[in-house]
């Protein structure tokens, strides 16, 4: 449980594009995931190797059959020929699949200890970093850009070597078999690196543009599917559908485009493909009626050119895939490389179980150099009592909650819980003694115990009970029918925003926190929701420090001290009746907003004298 921050580091740019095929630098790194399984990657590479022999091995087996036995008429010999044909083809498809295996192997491990690494370090990230990215980008990088990771490394780079592997083989065997034969039918090389060239260029151009479309297609629907009751409440459905359908259209077109691009290659390939054996047969037919060359060899000739274009097809399409990991790579390196902005020191104190004694001295804020945020901030919230901070909205209020907890650094002066800096002590002895209930309380997925139990797992059945009783959450729990393990939709949908609440104050309650941080904790909660739970309030309260950003009266009157702050300065100080008498800023706030309330709730059955003692 976080608060909302209002942070505005910069942390750069993350839309990288890839302008070289891979990049070196990223190529290297990500190998550097492959070395805890380097035996399996010397296997694959052994097993590649067998594969494309095998496969090299075909067209020789042809002309040796022609020439050597069918030529004489050996029975005998032209049967053992087939039957190493046969060996090699059972031999290379077992091969192939035992590579595959291991490159898949090798690959999906290296992903999931990439993955892992990525969730750790977003875990680790500072608030200041998660103010500047939307949620949605920094999960395309987990997945999709993780996903285009995996095409490469189990499929792209089997091709790539596989690939590599044998068209030096076929060069090398046909210059062997016959040098002359073999230059006349690279003859069509200089037309097939132009049209390749041609074809990356343009398929860079036709992919980028499916990525960028996909990706606006995926962020309007989405946009669409989690504001649907506004879209319904404002009849936009048919602008929203307009809009969808063109943007779907432009999906569509760039789509198409790459699918023309990508059809028009193949047949330039088959064609050129076409010529070198036409070279081949010419050629070739005429030095073996010149009685220069053996039958033999113009069939292996055949066999390897039909190979021979296979790979550079391949190759030229996998183009694309290395531009999408080049870039894909980049973005995830990018943000593992992205430093928390709060980082435990070297030698970091392990904070002890605490009193709850905080201090602000002279504290000063500034999410960017030259605006302060909070200015001169001095304060001190003895053991157990409770402090209320109110004021108009951007006064900087949650920022002075977010420093208690260190999710973001001071710029000047100091906070003290206990008397230790919270730059000095480690963020998990500090974090878990705290309890936070936000103003959009968030539920997980999952039953409403565990939501209840997240901020302390050991807690048994009986306890989890006991805090939702406290906070009178019980009694609508208890009446579901499923009780305490019905299970809560995505961002708790299937309750009310009350209900949300409710269990978010027994999950604070469960947690025994020695610090409280209640960030206009009932903003949402209708009176009589607030009625049930005030008592609850005291009891959570109670024996703790609290710091509450008030939005409601009843949070406040009790409170041991009231801080009102305005552009980031405390202008008042004090408790709530000192401060209706002194008639200054807080009263001027009381006549605002909680006079209306004072009167709103005399009826529920607290008399209004209760409520504020008469300014």
């Amino acid at each position: 449980m976080m608060l909302g921050g209002r942070g505005h580091w910069g942390i750069g740019s993350f839309g990288v594009e890839a302008k070289e095929a891979i990049s070196p630098r990223v190529a290297l790194r990500l190998l550097t995931y492959m070395g805890p399984h380097l035996g399996q990657v010397a296997a694959a590479i052994g097993l590649m190797l067998v594969a494309s022999a095998m496969t090299l091995a075909g067209p020789y087996l042809l002309k040796v059959a022609v020439d050597t036995y069918i030529a004489r008429g050996d029975q005998a010999g032209l049967n053992l020929v087939v039957a190493v044909t046969l060996l090699t083809q059972v031999v290379g498809n077992l091969a192939t699949s035992g590579q595959i295996y291991l490159v898949t192997w090798v690959g999906q491990s290296t992903l999931a200890h990439l993955r892992r690494q990525i969730f750790d370090h977003l875990q680790r990230l500072s608030l200041s970093f998660f103010d500047q990215q939307e949620a949605g980008d920094l999960m395309s990088r987990m997945t999709n850009d993780v996903d285009v990771i995996n095409q490469l490394l189990t499929n792209g780079l089997t091709m790539i070597f596989t690939d590599i592997l044998q068209l030096v083989g076929i060069v090398a065997i046909m210059l062997a078999l016959n040098w002359r034969l073999a230059l006349l039918s690279f003859l069509v090389m200089p037309l097939m690196a132009v049209s390749t060239v041609v074809f990356a260029w343009r398929a860079r151009k036709a992919y980028r543009q499916t990525r960028e479309k996909i990706g606006a297609v995926s962020a309007d629907l989405q946009e669409n599917i989690s504001q649907v009751r506004i879209v319904q409440s404002f009849a936009r459905e048919r602008a929203n559908q307009e809009r969808f359908d063109e943007i779907n259209r432009e999906n569509r077109d760039a789509n198409i485009g790459a699918a023309a691009v990508a059809s028009a290659f193949s047949p330039t390939v088959d064609v050129l493909g076409t010529a070198a054996t036409a070279i081949v047969v010419g050629a070739g037919g005429l030095l073996v009626l010149r009685d220069q060359l053996t039958l033999g060899v113009i069939v292996a000739f055949l066999g390897y050119v039909t190979r021979f274009f296979q790979p550079i097809r391949d190759l030229a399409q996998l183009y694309t895939t290395l531009q999408s990991a080049s870039a894909a790579g980049e973005r995830i390196f990018q943000l593992l490389d992205t430093a928390p902005a709060i980082v435990e020191p070297a030698r970091a104190v392990s904070l002890p179980p605490i009193r709850g004694r905080v201090e602000f001295r002279n504290v000063g804020l500034a999410y960017r150099e030259g605006e302060p945020v909070l200015r001169g901030i001095n304060l001190v919230a003895e053991a157990g009592q409770t402090v209320a901070l109110v004021g108009p909205t951007g006064a900087g209020k949650t920022s002075i909650a977010n420093l208690i907890g260190r999710f973001y650094d001071v710029t000047e002066g100091q906070v003290l819980v206990d008397g230790h800096d919270v730059r000095e002590v480690s963020l998990a002895s500090l974090r878990s003694q705290m309890g936070i209930v936000p103003q959009d309380s968030f539920l997980f997925s999952g039953t409403i115990a565990d939501n209840i139990r997240y901020g302390r797992l050991e807690a048994t059945e009986e306890e989890v009970v006991q805090a939702a009783k406290l906070v009178n959450a019980h009694g609508f729990i208890s009446q579901l029918p499923q009780g305490y393990q019905a299970q809560v939709m995505e961002r708790g949908v299937n309750f009310s925003l009350g209900q949300r609440q409710l269990i978010s104050f027994a999950r604070a309650i469960l947690a025994q926190p020695r610090l409280l941080i209640l960030d206009e904790a009932t903003s949402s909660v209708d009176t009589r929701t607030e009625a049930l739970i005030q008592s609850a309030l005291e009891r959570l309260l109670q024996g703790r420090t609290s710091f509450v950003i008030a939005h409601r009266l009843s949070t406040i009157r009790n409170a041991d001290q009231v801080l009102v702050v305005e552009e980031g300065q405390i202008v008042e100080r004090g408790t709530h009746q000192s401060l209706l008498e002194a008639r200054g800023r807080y009263y001027e706030i009381y006549q605002m907003q909680f006079r209306e309330e004072e009167k709103a709730l005399a009826p529920s059955g607290i008399p209004a004298q209760r409520l504020a003692p008469a300014a």
